[in-house]
């Protein structure tokens, strides 16, 4: 198959057992790769990494061992801001396996997957070729935060710092067609460049900053749907909103209002809350959710499978939408145990008679098991990343189904 992670990258192996630790560096001598470090323990794998004067792009970790177990120096990597490849591995039971897999990808790390031991050749390659889609996925630098001046002048409208959208396309299945986009927020920088979420979305909260900078986003998405449908291109746009957004006095009714007065009929907008945030907040905010399906606006659940949905709360609240969160479906056509998560989330989901999106697709092999499974609609780098307005446009007009 051969591995898309560079051969002069430095790799860090850490594993107690001995022999263990020298057959996973003379697996990655026969691939090709001889910069290798390794680590007896996790304490001295944060010192060998906080040590070394270049960053090391791939870590390989035992999850069991004394002291201090692979999960959590998986932990201690999030700390210390690591950005390179984790692979975990383990002789435990693949169930256990599964079960710590499932937890680490919740975090903000770079994980490629898991190995079961005794680790081949051919399971390692094939989880070193997911390492060059990781990297290709980061559009935008370190996500250090915005000065809380820059923010307001951004929501003020500054020309040097202000939030952009973005559009990643969604793609019918059944047909092979776009069918509608998720709106993404980055924020340009005059001297920064582009900057993810990360550096402007928790300080508009601290700061109670969020609603305005919600509503500048949300109306600038209208805007641009409405441009579309002018050009004869009718995409249905989804729209980020914080649940405690809709709770706000006079938000819904916001709303309402910007859709007619941009000429957008509420079935092209969906109104998209993570399952986090909907559980927590779901006394608060049913009522509005309810008034604002009347109005015919698209309801999603988003990153279904990471939270603590209930059924009786999933039946309380009318959504339309339920989008499986990405860490399942990178792993359903692989894992036994991440399938049967997407199963039972399909059928709970056709069951409320809603549509389901499979989010983070990147191969064939994603797209060919949410197919079989039934899910509606896919979102993903397979099919496309967020891009501009422009690159949108360009994209639809030579899209032409899954390659």
């Amino acid at each position: 198959m051969g591995s898309l992670l560079p051969l002069d990258a430095s790799i860090l192996v850490v594993d107690d057992e001995t022999f263990a630790l020298k057959m996973a560096v003379r697996i990655l001598n026969s691939l090709g790769y001889t910069c290798i470090a390794t680590a007896s323990d996790g304490h001295q794998a944060l010192q060998t990494i906080q040590a070394n004067e270049q960053p090391f792009e791939l870590v390989l970790c035992d999850l069991n061992m004394p002291q201090m177990d692979g999960v959590e120096l998986m932990h201690k990597l999030l700390e210390i801001g690591f950005e390179g490849g984790l692979v975990l591995i383990s002789g435990e039971d693949e169930r256990i396996l599964d079960t710590a897999l499932g937890h680490v990808l919740t975090q903000n790390l770079n994980v490629l997957g898991a190995i079961a031991k005794p680790i081949l050749p051919e399971a390692l390659d094939r989880m070193l070729c997911r390492y060059r889609r990781k990297v290709e996925q980061r559009q935008y630098r370190p996500e250090t935060s915005l000065q809380l001046e820059e923010l307001r002048a951004g929501i003020a409208g500054s020309p040097d710092s202000h939030p952009v959208l973005v559009f990643q396309p969604k793609i019918e299945i059944r047909t092979g067609k776009v069918s509608g986009v998720e709106t993404l927020a980055r924020w340009h920088h005059a001297e920064r460049g582009l900057l993810g979420p990360g550096a402007f979305i928790p300080l508009a909260e601290d700061s109670g900053l969020i609603d305005e900078l919600t509503q500048l986003i949300y109306r600038q998405a209208v805007e641009q749907t409405a441009q579309w449908h002018r050009q004869g291109i009718y995409l249905a746009t989804s729209v980020n909103i914080s649940v405690n957004s809709f709770s706000t006095p006079g938000f819904a009714e916001f709303l309402v209002s910007t859709a007619e007065e941009v000429g957008v009929h509420p079935a092209y907008l969906i109104l998209e809350a993570t399952e986090t945030q909907v559980m927590e907040n779901a006394f608060n905010c049913t009522e509005i959710l309810m008034r604002l399906r009347m109005k015919k606006f698209g309801l999603s659940i988003d990153d279904f499978g990471t939270g603590n949905a209930s059924l009786s709360q999933l039946m309380k609240i009318p959504f339309s939408e339920m989008k499986i969160d990405r860490c399942f479906i990178n792993r359903a056509s692989s894992n036994d145990s991440a399938r049967a998560i997407v199963e039972t989330s399909v059928a709970l989901a056709k069951r409320l008679r809603m549509s389901i999106v499979a989010e983070g697709a990147e191969t064939r092999e994603d797209w060919d098991l949410v197919e079989e499974v039934g899910c509606d609609y896919l979102q993903g780098f397979y099919c496309g990343k967020p891009m501009h307005n422009g690159e949108l446009m360009a994209y639809i007009a030579q899209w032409s189904g899954p390659h």
